[in-house]
């Protein structure tokens, strides 16, 4: 599935910019799995944030959208159309089917940005399990003409004190470690450094290898605790075994 999604999108890629531009993409995609595919793991303690939604600058605006129906039809044509339409609309529904949230930046009326936030699970298998009250950032894109000018952490910034009105738990977001501009961006809010780790797939089972052994055993212990509070919910359901 991921190589076919991979395949889709190069090929929509090739479509817009030719060939060359193709090729030198695909080169670095290829050096960047192979050497540099190690990730920043981030967290947020959502406790420590407070709702200041009026901080946002007068001209921008964030909307959040939990179903696909909600969605002004113009901005989800934006965001589809950005990288492979059909891929696009396929994880868009895929996202929201999940319990997902879609986050807007526009700024004077135009769509900016987005992200999406996922409570108590991700999208695809992560680094760690999460808790019932932790959430997971994810997916954010800024659009060419506003990079440069704080939409990122500005719109980061403002989803955490959100999510802080209705959450206690963790907030985590991931980066590539090569990817400075986007740490960079992240460094601007309240997110700080948890570790450093490389995922991958081999016959369908996840592998994680920690870069930061602290790190790592934390995470150990976290999921230790996570697991003993979810069977200790589930035990107060009746009929239900564990």
């Amino acid at each position: 599935m991921a190589i076919s999604a991979s395949i889709s999108r190069l090929a929509a890629y090739y479509k817009r910019h030719g060939f060359p531009a193709t090729l030198r993409r695909f080169t670095l995609a290829a050096k960047r799995a192979l050497f540099s595919n190690r990730m920043v793991l981030l967290y947020c303690d959502l406790s420590t944030q407070y709702s200041t939604s009026a901080d946002l600058p007068c001209s921008l605006k964030v909307e959040r959208h939990r179903s696909q129906t909600d969605v002004n039809p113009r901005d989800l044509e934006e965001i589809t159309k950005f990288w492979n339409p059909l891929l696009s609309t396929r994880n868009i529904k895929a996202r929201f089917d999940k319990g997902g949230s879609l986050w807007l930046i526009k700024s004077e009326g135009q769509l900016a940005g987005y992200g999406w936030t996922l409570q108590g699970n991700t999208v695809e298998p992560h680094y760690f399990r999460l808790g019932p009250d932790d959430i997971h950032l994810f997916d954010f894109q800024v659009f060419p003409q506003y990079r440069g000018q704080g939409m990122n952490p500005v719109l980061v910034r403002y989803i955490l004190r959100s999510l802080a009105e209705d959450c206690r738990g963790r907030a985590f977001i991931e980066a590539a470690e090569w990817n400075q501009q986007q740490l960079a961006s992240l460094k601007r809010t309240p997110f700080r450094r948890l570790g450093l780790a490389t995922k991958f797939t081999f016959l369908k089972h996840t592998i994680v290898c920690w870069d930061d052994k602290q790190a790592a055993e934390k995470h150990r212990q976290e999921d230790l605790n996570n697991a003993s509070t979810a069977n200790r919910k589930d035990a107060k359901i009746p009929g239900l075994r564990v």
